[in-house]
């Protein structure tokens, strides 16, 4: 980005970089406070609100001029009403109503404050080691001056100072440093060198944004081309987030009007350092938001055996404005590459369970989405404190697990963080994690929580599995029966496990009972015959190593159910990791 300011979609990105405003006449006169007031006239005006209808008349049918408003308001910041109004009676027809004006103020205040807004700065601008530093105090005054001109400017329309001051986050949600990162670039990828990497984020908590969709459509789809070469790509455009998923470096390169997602990767995975990232190669590139030629959005992936390297393509457009784009294609990128290399990737939440007593499990609950899998694990949790001295999770959604050279299924994760239904949290719970949480349409269905739950080096080392539960969220559990079943026959399990079914909930644009295959559309379902064989192996080596093998029935999917089927699973459960 070379501008010193851009409005597009809905986000303010500020290029400290360009230019920094330290005073209140500086903002005044930046281009940005000129954008954001065009932009709220233009919006009251499209809306023919009372208050533009009020101006309108006052100045007998001519537009606003949005140069004499912005003069209006460095004349009050050092003057009152009258003085302002004794010095150029031009501006009597705002002044002369103050309550009037003060309205058009507040509204273009909550304008600003509704708009996604991102402070930006190339880390080769500033002093090395100083960085972070600098860039948090300069977000810090920037936002304490932008409330210091709105109340300045209200005080001296008002003659008089409020007698209740709210500390809101006026400055920007999200301040990101950038660099110009070297990496060994193949030359099919050319159009993406030069975009700047994500270095690191600061983050406004609690962050909020509203994409426009709430779920995500279909499965992701094989492509025999590499994408790119038919898309136009803005590097101005575009940005560069390296993470780190499980033990693979894959670099997401998305478009400026997908920024909020970008930004909530940072709580669902390891940012990959710059050591890490000099004159490297990734294992997976995803490019979320590139115009292609097509008018239709395109969802797809290319085995790129040339350059050695798991490509994701999604094309533009406002249908896949929804996190679950950015996430589950990256994952689905990762599976890939496990299947490739004889691993099992699963989709599901695994978590080490210590016990007051001593004893420890390490359980996987296998489901797709909306299945209960994070509910009965938060369950578990909620209701364990009697016993549970310790409960550590490895993942949340996707994992992937190996056979050692013992014979043993261990289980690793991909994410740091967790990215979860509010509707199925306990109540209190999503208030409680407010302080280091992303909110996602949280007024909405489906809205979601993206959070931290654990340690990139806690995710990659291993745990033996003991306990591996397939969720099932649609069958009611009678009077009596058991929450809980294991499995005896293997070529049953398997059944089970690969027909996938469960009730959808929301999450997906799927209704009802649905199945997916092994409940993993990203990966497995794309490469059925390859992951057929690899289900063979690993169940056999769970039977013959012990680990208990069956389902759990959630109760997730059965209405009035929601909350008290994970409660009942989770006491079951606590109950079979005790005995063990």
């Amino acid at each position: 980005m070379r501008k010193e300011f851009s409005l597009s979609s809905n986000k303010a990105m500020m290029n400290f970089t360009v230019k920094y405003c330290d005073t209140m006449e500086k903002i005044l006169e930046s281009s940005g406070f000129n954008r954001v007031l065009e932009s709220y006239l233009n919006k009251i005006k499209g809306r023919k609100s009372n208050i533009y209808v009020y101006i309108n008349n006052e100045l007998k049918g001519e537009d606003i001029n949005p140069k004499e408003i912005t003069n209006l308001f460095k004349l009050l910041i050092v003057m009152n009403n009258e003085d302002v109004q004794s010095l150029n009676h031009y501006y009597d027809f705002l002044l002369k109503n103050r309550e009037r004006f003060i309205e058009f103020i507040e509204g273009l205040y909550g304008y600003w404050r509704k708009l996604e807004r991102y402070s930006l700065i190339q880390s080769s601008a500033i002093k090395d080691g100083m960085a972070s530093v600098n860039f948090i105090e300069s977000n810090e005054k920037l936002k304490n001056l932008i409330l210091s001109l709105y109340r300045k400017i209200e005080e001296n329309i008002l003659g008089y100072k409020p007698k209740i001051y709210r500390q809101l986050s006026v400055g920007s949600n999200a301040g990101i440093i950038l660099n110009n990162m070297k990496w060994d670039c193949p030359e099919d990828y050319e159009m993406l060198k030069g975009i700047p990497f994500v270095d690191s984020i600061i983050l406004q908590s609690p962050y909020i944004t509203y994409p426009k969709k709430n779920t995500r459509d279909g499965i992701f789809t094989e492509s025999s081309k590499n994408l790119l070469k038919e898309s136009t790509i803005k590097k101005d455009h575009f940005f560069c987030y390296p993470i780190k998923v499980g033990e693979l470096l894959a670099y997401v390169f998305f478009h400026r009007d997908f920024m909020a997602h970008g930004i909530a990767l940072c709580n669902l995975f390891e940012i990959a350092r710059e050591e890490e990232c000099i004159n490297k190669k990734p294992d997976i590139i995803y490019v979320l938001g590139a115009r292609h030629e097509s008018k239709e959005v395109i969802t797809k992936f290319y085995d790129d055996m040339k350059n050695n390297i798991m490509m994701g393509y999604v094309s533009y457009g406002e249908e896949i404005d929804y996190f679950g784009y950015m996430k589950k294609m990256i994952l689905t990128l990762h599976n890939l590459i496990m299947i490739k290399r004889g691993f099992l990737p699963i989709h599901g939440a695994m978590v080490n369970i210590t016990l007051k007593s001593g004893k420890s499990a390490n359980v996987i609950i296998m489901g797709d989405s909306g299945a209960g899998k994070s509910e009965s694990l938060e369950a578990l949790r909620t209701l364990g404190g009697d016993y549970i001295s310790d409960m550590n999770i490895i993942f949340d959604d996707m994992g992937t697990i190996k056979i050692d050279e013992n014979g043993h299924v261990i289980g690793y994760g991909t994410e740091i963080g967790a990215f979860v239904r509010l509707d199925d949290l306990d109540q209190g719970y999503a208030f409680k994690e407010i302080d280091r949480s992303i909110f996602m349409n949280p007024d909405k269905i489906n809205a979601r929580l993206v959070m931290p739950i654990n340690t990139y080096k806690e995710i990659v080392k291993g745990y033996k599995v003991h306990l591996f539960l397939y969720a099932n969220n649609y069958e009611e559990v009678g009077k009596g029966e058991s929450y809980i079943n294991f499995f005896s026959d293997i070529e049953k399990a398997i059944q089970v496990f690969k027909d996938g079914a469960r009730m959808a909930k929301g999450t997906t644009t799927e209704k009802g009972l649905v199945k997916s295959y092994f409940a993993n559309p990203f990966g497995p379902a794309q490469k059925q015959e390859e992951v057929n064989i690899i289900i063979e192996k690993y169940f056999k080596a769970m039977m013959a190593s012990g680990v208990k093998v069956g389902d759990i029935k959630t109760s997730l999917g059965i209405k009035g159910m929601e909350k008290k089927g994970p409660k009942n699973a989770a006491l079951e459960l606590l109950n079979i990791i005790k005995a063990l």
